[in-house]
């Protein structure tokens, strides 16, 4: 894909990104250390407003290590219920409920493996927030790995730290126009299927961001007139309208690929 005047159509006025760190504790131990290097590396993405722990003070483990996170900054959680998956269950509503509030996070960081985050996470990126996710070697499902824009384990906090080799997306806002997203979109949907996955919309969006660094979601892509999409879908929408892809249900298919069937 050739990007002819990328520097134009890169907004260079600062722009403080709003982060959210929402941290499962029961999945994933973080030492107080650890912890401290957490909000580092949160700080340096934006402007920190949100970071919460949730745990349950029924296991003296878990009550115990809540008082060192306290101290550091955390908002702490407890969910004192002894159904499985309480805690993660008031995690995700919490999540979708601060995404679509006035202070929704552009950045969202989970600490957490746990497969059943996979949809949540899925849901964020289509209303166009960056994903980024901690977990414990060990202990990550791939499905959720996969999902996530960015992924890191938790012993790899002090040298992504030290080395401080984090996008610089605090101070500038991505903007892509809509042909160029189309292209990527194209681009993607070859790729998803030379690889033999299924061509859903989540999946799609996901190589879109890997491929095009200037497309950080629906919410990046600028149309000429002006206006925004509301939606992932509503862009794949007009993209089969101008007839560049074709969809059945929640999948893509390439114009192409159906003309060289024919």
């Amino acid at each position: 894909m050739t990007h002819a005047n990328q520097s134009s159509n890169i907004q260079t006025r600062p722009q403080q990104l709003k982060v959210g760190i929402y941290y499962d504790f029961q999945n994933v131990y973080l030492s107080q250390e650890q912890a401290r290097l957490l909000l580092a590396f949160a700080n340096a993405r934006g402007s920190l407003i949100i970071r919460r722990v949730y745990y349950n003070s029924l296991f003296e483990n878990q009550a115990s290590a809540k008082e060192n996170l306290q101290q550091i900054g955390f908002k702490c959680e407890d969910v004192t219920c002894s159904l499985k998956n309480s805690a993660d269950n008031q995690l995700k509503s919490d999540l979708i409920d601060d995404v679509y509030n006035n202070q929704s996070p552009n950045i969202v960081i989970l600490v957490s493996g746990d497969g059943d985050f996979a949809n949540p996470v899925q849901l964020l990126q289509e209303k166009g927030i960056y994903v980024i996710i901690f977990a414990q070697r060990g202990n990550v499902k791939q499905k959720l790995k996969e999902r996530a824009d960015e992924f890191h384990f938790v012993d790899e906090l002090p040298q992504l730290v030290s080395n401080n080799t984090q996008p610089q997306t605090t101070c500038i806002e991505f903007q892509i126009n809509y042909n160029e997203a189309v292209e990527c979109l194209i681009e993607s949907t070859k790729t998803s299927l030379s690889q033999g996955k299924r061509t859903v919309f989540g999946y799609i969006d996901k190589l879109m961001r890997q491929r095009c660094h200037r497309y950080q979601g629906f919410s990046s892509i600028s149309m000429p007139d002006g206006k925004k999409f509301k939606n992932f879908s509503q862009f794949i929408d007009a993209a089969v309208r101008d007839d560049k892809v074709k969809k059945q249900g929640q999948e893509l298919f390439l114009i192409e690929f159906d003309k060289l069937a024919a």
